[in-house]
């Protein structure tokens, strides 16, 4: 829910100020990068586990409503931390354009759901680095 408004506030300033809409296809170049390498840090793996982690799984939970409450926001925030490199890339990309929207949501759903998760989400990193250098590149060759 806050991606939209952001998006849409970076938009709005964009169109005002040219200056910067010159600098933004570098910008978005770079957040891909950043959000490429972030696939490959432990701080990603280690909310990519607690995401893929079965509820309950090694250990029983107290079946009351309290529980429930902290174990759902728990995971909760560690499924959104682990995904938001990849929802920057949405953000920069255009939270409106379709094809963004399937890649990112295959993207996360195949690093969460794989067997082999971790090696997915680096696999993925490789892509988005690779596409971030490309987008900086072409940025600076055109601009």
């Amino acid at each position: 829910m806050a991606a939209f408004p952001l998006g849409v506030a970076l938009a709005t300033i964009e169109m005002q100020q040219p200056t910067l809409a010159r600098a933004v296809p570098i910008a978005v170049g770079a957040v891909v990068l950043i959000a490429g390498v972030l696939q490959f840090t432990a701080w990603k793996a280690r909310h990519l586990a607690c995401c893929r982690e079965a509820p309950g799984r090694g250990r029983t939970l107290p079946a009351d409503a309290g529980t429930a409450w902290r174990h759902g926001l728990r995971l909760g925030l560690h499924c959104s931390y682990c995904c938001v490199g990849l929802m920057a890339v949405l953000l920069v990309i255009g939270v409106m354009d379709l094809r963004a929207m399937a890649v990112v949501a295959a993207a996360i759903t195949v690093e969460r759901l794989a067997p082999a998760g971790e090696r997915v989400a680096r696999a993925i990193g490789a892509v988005a680095i690779g596409a971030g250098l490309f987008l900086i590149a072409r940025a600076a060759w055109l601009g």
